[in-house]
């Protein structure tokens, strides 16, 4: 018994030794997104999945496990809080029929990764069938594969013939997604299911989409009375809320219903800015993916209605991205990948500074904003003591030449590496 004792107290100790050790992280230029300042010179002490200090040069590096940065830009893992990884940019239209509920987590597991090597450490999966998103959060937190802090929705709430429907199929098929739900107490009812599955927020679409068929890219779908109900029931388990909305008229709704994001936001309006601000609502807005869309969606099976939805509203989300940053609306960073590559999510910084942003903001709305949002301010989004180590660099000066945001050359999450060019 006595020996029983030493070998399980023996493991144990060992465990702790292995989840306190020691890491010295030595940045060049190290991006500080809370002051928005570049700080020379840094040294980054870890210890476990947690930074213990930043700080200027100097540390005692004796027993610890020395990583050299010096020649990168080192900043917080990146955020992405509008992702669909168990959607895949190859099938669109009908060719998405094809793919069973298996085989889109599949899909997920590996997306999962790609999105990790691409330096975004965190981010917000908003629509998953079956429930694959659950098991890819699970799976990633259990160690089982590689991929980013996830919060998910499950299967997005929508109404019958919506945006957030099958319309694919002909009556004959009797083919729901498992999201619909109409009136207020089945869309409480449909919130209720998704949390005891295991989701983490509630998402549902307020207006038609663009991807979608036989609907108004901007036309309003469930009433105010639906919304306030989808919102309380969900509020009230502890969700926060994202609504994927286009139209001035849902976004306004979704507003006023007290909606924590709105996803796109392509038409909003004036009055849409002022609720979104009064409300502190995070407008969360895909401006790259009109170009992936408009070059690419053909090939990859997006109908020809689509096409010409993202024709007409492409150019007025981008408009409307710079009219409402300038106005001081909240944004964070969400890019709608699978519309487009997984792993491409990068190319958006670019159009968030073509748009309004300085490089810098668009950083912070990729950092600290989105950190805010998802619910874990204190835990992601910068380099600072008491956060987890999620930390990436790239070579060069990414606030410089944007595109470099495309080439991460390290990945650390939780104070493990993922990626390193060293």
């Amino acid at each position: 018994m006595r020996f029983l004792v030493s070998i399980v107290l023996a493991v144990v100790l060992h465990a702790t030794a292995q989840s306190d050790e020691r890491t010295i992280v030595k940045a060049g230029r190290l991006v500080d997104s809370i002051s928005g300042k570049v700080l020379r010179d840094q040294t980054i002490v870890i210890s476990g999945d947690r930074i213990v200090s930043t700080g200027k040069a100097g540390v005692a590096e004796t027993g610890a496990r020395v990583i050299d940065l010096s020649d990168y830009t080192v900043m917080p893992g990146l955020i992405d809080m509008h992702v669909h990884l168990t959607g895949d940019h190859r099938y669109h239209g009908y060719k998405r029929l094809e793919l069973s509920i298996p085989r889109q987590t599949l899909h997920g597991a590996t997306n999962a990764g790609i999105m990790l090597q691409a330096g975004f450490t965190s981010g917000r999966n908003v629509g998953a069938a079956g429930f694959g998103d659950v098991a890819l959060r699970d799976a990633i937190n259990a160690g089982e594969i590689d991929g980013p802090r996830l919060r998910v929705s499950g299967p997005s709430l929508g109404i019958t013939g919506g945006h957030c429907d099958n319309n694919l199929l002909p009556p004959s098929y009797d083919k729901r997604a498992e999201g619909v739900a109409d009136g207020p107490w089945a869309v409480r009812a449909k919130v209720r299911e998704n949390i005891k599955y295991g989701a983490d927020l509630i998402k549902y679409c307020a207006t038609g989409g663009v991807l979608s068929k036989g609907d108004s890219v901007g036309g309003p779908q469930y009433t105010l009375e639906e919304m306030q109900a989808i919102i309380d029931e969900a509020h009230m388990h502890g969700r926060k809320v994202a609504a994927h909305a286009h139209g001035a008229e849902g976004i306004r709704r979704a507003i006023v219903a007290g909606v924590d994001s709105i996803e796109h936001a392509s038409l909003i309006d004036d009055e849409g800015i002022r609720l979104a601000k009064k409300n502190g609502t995070f407008l969360v807005m895909d401006v790259y993916n009109d170009t992936f869309i408009l070059e690419h969606g053909a090939k990859v099976g997006m109908l020809p209605e689509s096409l010409e939805k993202e024709r007409q509203i492409g150019q007025l989300q981008r408009d409307n991205f710079r009219k409402a940053f300038e106005k001081g609306a909240r944004m964070a960073f969400g890019s709608d990948a699978a519309v487009y590559p997984h792993g491409d999510n990068g190319k958006q910084f670019a159009y968030m500074v073509q748009y309004g942003m300085t490089p810098m903001q668009a950083v912070q709305a990729a950092t600290i904003h989105a950190a805010e949002l998802i619910g874990w301010p204190d835990d992601v989004g910068a380099v600072e003591a008491g956060r987890y180590a999620d930390i990436i660099a790239i070579e060069g000066d990414p606030l410089a030449d944007l595109s470099l945001f495309e080439n991460v050359a390290f990945v650390m999450k939780g104070g493990k590496v993922y990626k390193t060019d060293n």
